[in-house]
């Protein structure tokens, strides 16, 4: 036995006993007694070898000598390892401390991988640009220029749409049809101050009753009824521009795109038109883009994928025909979680979501035994007689038919090009670029799949051949939108364009899109800011026409029905008054419009008895005439037309196109 207080330390011993040491601790807690006199030994031991040997002397000479030229290396990589380890020290604390010594002193094997303190690498990494991937969920952050580009749109939508709201454009009569419901919701507790024919599923109306409620002077508020509404549309439609930016954004990845189409959906004449009027279609958008919206997050959740179903069920029993827009929605839902642990729940939980709310409606028909018609039968040429029936309305619907979209008196040349043909033919265009690009590359160009698919559905809605009305491409306005920002984004970044566009500066894909805005707001020939007026003259748009007071007309209409008519007084008019005669004392109760007086049995039959010598007055809107002979086509109205002939005019005014009329029957 020596004196000497520190015993011969032979050099493979250190990491051995650290070895035992880790796996007692680890895996043998009844020799826990021993293990402080280790501990005790370890620190003692460590330390005084570092003290006596550099990190980088100890490597095996027979290790050096096969690898020859390469000592030099290794002895410079040890360095910089060792380098790295100081460097990180306070990062890993404890930890590191402990294993530092014996990290130094075992040789490197070459052959494993480099660890992550093992330096920087000989050449810097190559910069990578951001990834992007629809069906990932990998999306560009907004950025500051992003969020400066989101509120400059939502503010011009505000802009262009909260500007003259109440003045133009005329009331019509969809937009009196659904506050009259909304109206009966509040005052009666019932869908309909008639009887409901589930014409539409009434969630539209009974949102406008709930958004009237809590108002102070609930449907006077901002004037009239329809003003009210009007309002709701523009909060519908700010709020429709957040969804729609940031949707767009995320399926091209592209600020630039998004801005493009917020700039459409604000500007467009047809947009304006159409997005200001009280109509179930633009609830039906804000549901649309929500669920999509909702689909398109960074992760697919739960939480995310009831939500989105839930939204889309609640726009297809706001209205029916948002089911063009399904087979984008599944599919892009697919593309999403196809992979994940969870697939198969998230796949059923959506369509359950989904068909929630229309389970409910469909339950309502069921417990007031209007769900099936009479005998099961469907015959259209006999309705049935004892009640109403929504698969009957709905079987009536699918097999209207009102003639050929196309025709040169159809509404795409007589309402929907003459207000913006631009958006319209761009729109078509990038739809099919967009279809080819997905088609063609469908994991890439997912995004555009799904651009083009929705606008797609939509379209071939509107074509088929059934009975249009002007207001049913709205819904299509913001999805042609997102196509042509998509597409222009896509020409800009040069992906198929000449070389000098790959090149580009980032400056002209702002400026080039700037300058085409630019023209579109100053060309007289678009409409989108000015126009040309009848008389030759450049104006500004009728949208934004400060002289322009439409609905003026039809406060003096009303005005002079309450000063010259009776309370008591029978007149037949259109849905776009009926608030003010129904809500606003003196009431008229006997004033219905001629759709009802000439199908609902309560007051054709019991109020009216089909003669038109119970009629005292017609109050006739600016295309009422019109509809009327469109709506006699088995003589349902004639008795109310023969009392327009044996009626004399007593009221008229005329702006434009645009005349209103009352006559007292004689």
């Amino acid at each position: 036995m020596s004196d000497n207080p520190t015993p011969p330390r032979p050099a493979p011993e250190p990491a051995p006993v650290a070895a035992q040491d880790q796996s007692t601790r680890r895996d043998k807690q009844t020799r826990q007694d021993r293990q402080p006199q280790r501990d005790r030994q370890t620190p003692d031991r460590q330390p005084s070898r570092d003290r006596q040997t550099p990190p980088d002397r100890q490597t095996p000479p027979d290790k050096n000598a096969a690898q020859g030229k390469n000592a030099a290396r290794d002895r410079s990589a040890a360095k910089d390892k060792g380098a790295a380890q100081d460097k990180s020290a306070t990062k890993d604390g404890a930890r590191q401390d402990r294993s530092a010594p014996q990290d130094r002193s075992a040789p490197r094997d070459r052959s494993a991988p480099r660890d992550k303190g093992a330096g920087p690498p000989a050449r810097p990494p190559r910069r990578r640009r951001p990834r992007f991937s629809v069906e990932r969920g990998w999306f560009p952050p907004l950025g500051s220029k992003g969020k400066v580009a989101l509120v400059v749109s939502v503010l011009t939508g505000l802009l262009t749409h909260g500007y003259h709201l109440f003045r133009y454009p005329l009331y019509l009569t969809d937009e009196g049809i659904y506050m009259q419901r909304a109206w009966s919701v509040l005052r009666e507790t019932s869908l309909s101050p008639y009887t409901y024919d589930y014409d539409h599923a009434p969630l539209g109306w009974i949102t406008l009753a709930g958004w009237v409620f809590p108002l102070p002077k609930q449907f006077e508020t901002f004037g009239n009824a329809i003003n009210t509404g009007r309002f709701l549309m523009l909060l519908v439609h700010l709020v429709s521009v957040y969804l729609l930016f940031e949707i767009t954004r995320r399926l091209s990845g592209s600020v630039l795109a998004a801005t493009i189409a917020a700039f459409l959906f604000n500007v467009s004449p047809i947009a304006v038109y159409f997005q200001r009027q009280v109509l179930l279609d633009n609830l039906m958008i804000l549901w649309l883009l929500l669920s999509l919206f909702m689909l398109l997050r960074r992760e697919v959740t739960i939480r995310s994928v009831f939500g989105g179903g839930m939204a889309l069920g609640i726009a297809l029993i706001t209205k029916e025909n948002a089911i063009f827009f399904v087979p984008s929605f599944m599919y892009l839902l697919y593309r999403r979680v196809k992979g994940s642990a969870s697939h198969r729940f998230t796949s059923t939980l959506w369509p359950f979501a989904a068909f929630a709310p229309i389970g409910a409606y469909v339950t309502y028909a069921l417990l007031k035994n209007e769900l099936l018609p009479s005998g099961f039968d469907f015959d259209l040429n006999n309705p049935p007689a004892d009640h109403v029936s929504l698969l009957y309305t709905l079987w009536w619907q699918l097999n209207r038919s009102q003639g050929i979209l196309f025709s040169h008196t159809g509404l795409l040349q007589t309402s929907w090009l003459v207000r913006d043909k631009y958006l319209l033919i761009a729109g078509v265009c990038a739809m099919l670029i967009s279809l080819w690009l997905g088609m063609h590359d469908r994991k890439r160009n997912l995004g555009f799949l799904i651009s083009g698919t929705l606008a797609f559905g939509y379209a071939f809605y509107l074509v088929r051949g059934s009975v249009v009305l002007d207001f049913y491409v709205t819904p299509l306005i913001p999805m042609l939108a997102i196509n042509v920002g998509m597409v222009i984004d896509r020409m800009l970044t040069g992906s198929f364009a000449s070389r000098f566009m790959r090149g580009a500066h980032s400056m002209t894909r702002v400026a080039l899109p700037s300058f085409v805005a630019l023209l579109l707001l100053a060309s007289p020939a678009s409409g989108y800011l000015v126009h040309t007026n009848t008389e030759g003259h450049t104006q500004i748009a009728d949208q934004y026409q400060s002289k322009i007071n439409l609905t003026a007309m039809q406060h003096a209409q009303i005005a002079w029905v309450r000063k010259h008519v009776p309370p008591n007084s029978r007149i037949i008019m259109d849905d776009d008054l009926w608030g003010e005669l129904h809500d606003v004392r003196p009431f008229y109760p006997y004033a219905h419009s001629h759709w009802n007086a000439s199908s609902d049995p309560d007051v054709r039959d019991k109020l009216f008895r089909k003669k038109w010598q119970n009629v005292d007055y017609i109050i006739m809107s600016n295309k009422m005439r019109k509809s009327m002979d469109t709506n006699n086509s088995d003589g349902r109205e004639n008795w109310i037309l023969q009392a327009l002939r044996n009626s004399t005019r007593v009221w008229s005014q005329t702006q434009g196109n645009i005349k209103l009329e009352i006559y007292r029957v004689q």
